[in-house]
């Protein structure tokens, strides 16, 4: 018999890549949507309402995904829609998986290694204590909202995700126009560093949870070799072909991006994958040319 899976945010980057691989290894494939479901696959669910155990009952796994864009201006209102939309979210699919009657064997739930902070050149693993910031402060309480499962001795992994690279959405799209004209450079002083992960070893890592017993907790989803922003700059632009001479300093990221600038550009995580390498998750892409030459099919 096929194992059941559920997912939520199957629509976004990772969980469009996710579903044809899961599908493809024999996986029953149920999805959490909020709109009108379209068959027995689908399960309607609104993230700020209660979820019925039994409509979450009998899977063998879930994966929990959904959560409104922070690549946007953080206005009061938009903040309250990033927080409200993954910890409220995360806590009501965490209760009914606690009151449900047939019990998953694993709950990975999304996080992000926003959750360290702005940290410098620290070196950050999975039990780095958190850091400062808005991020921060709903990186933390996401995690803890899944705490219902755990509590309730379901296997719980949070998956704290860096910068994914990918065609299909997530940052590399925006950051290539300028680039592909030649206009690209650093970000701010450059030395901030961005810890990445390319989209298929996302896809790999959550086979590799799904699969191993003894994954659990809090997980650093990142390629082993994080880069400051100017080794990112200049990487991409070789990839390309291009130069990358124009620099966007620190100032201009808060003008254009306010907090969201100040955060998520100009914050520095050099996260590593502790968990993962011990647990032997082999990278198919654990250099930042390696992965970028595979994204642009260069």
């Amino acid at each position: 018999m096929a194992s059941r899976i559920l997912i939520s945010g199957s629509s976004g980057l990772i969980g469009a890549a996710l579903l044809p691989s899961l599908a493809a290894q024999g996986y029953e494939i149920t999805r959490l949507v909020r709109g009108v479901p379209s068959g027995e696959s689908q399960i309607h669910w609104d993230p700020l309402q209660p979820l019925r155990p039994e409509a979450v009952s009998g899977f063998d796994a879930v994966v929990h995904l959904a959560g409104e864009t922070i690549a946007n201006r953080w206005t009061p209102a938009r903040k309250a829609q990033i927080r409200e939309s993954r910890v409220q979210g995360t806590r009501h699919i965490a209760q009914a998986l606690a009151k449900t009657s047939q019990r998953p064997r694993v709950f990975i739930s999304a996080s992000a290694i926003g959750f360290y902070g702005d940290r410098g050149d620290e070196v950050l693993r999975e039990d780095s204590l958190p850091g400062s910031g808005f991020l921060s402060e709903v990186c933390g309480a996401w995690e803890a909202a899944t705490q219902p499962a755990a509590d309730a001795g379901i296997r719980t992994v949070q998956i704290r995700t860096g910068v994914v690279l990918s065609s299909r959405g997530g940052a590399l799209p925006k950051m290539l126009p300028p680039f592909k004209m030649g206009a690209g450079g650093r970000l701010g002083g450059g030395r901030q560093w961005m810890s990445w992960i390319d989209l298929e070893d996302v896809v790999g890592a959550v086979h590799h949870i799904l699969q191993n017993n003894t994954v659990q907790g809090p997980l650093n989803l990142v390629a082993p070799s994080p880069v400051t922003n100017a080794e990112f700059t200049k990487t991409l632009a070789a990839v390309l072909s291009r130069p990358a001479i124009f620099p966007l300093p620190a100032f201009a990221v808060r003008l254009m991006f306010g907090e969201m600038g100040e955060e998520l550009l100009l914050g520095s995580q050099r996260a590593e994958p502790a968990k993962l390498v011990a647990s032997a998750y082999t990278f198919r892409f654990g250099e930042l040319k390696a992965s970028l030459e595979h994204v642009l099919a260069r």
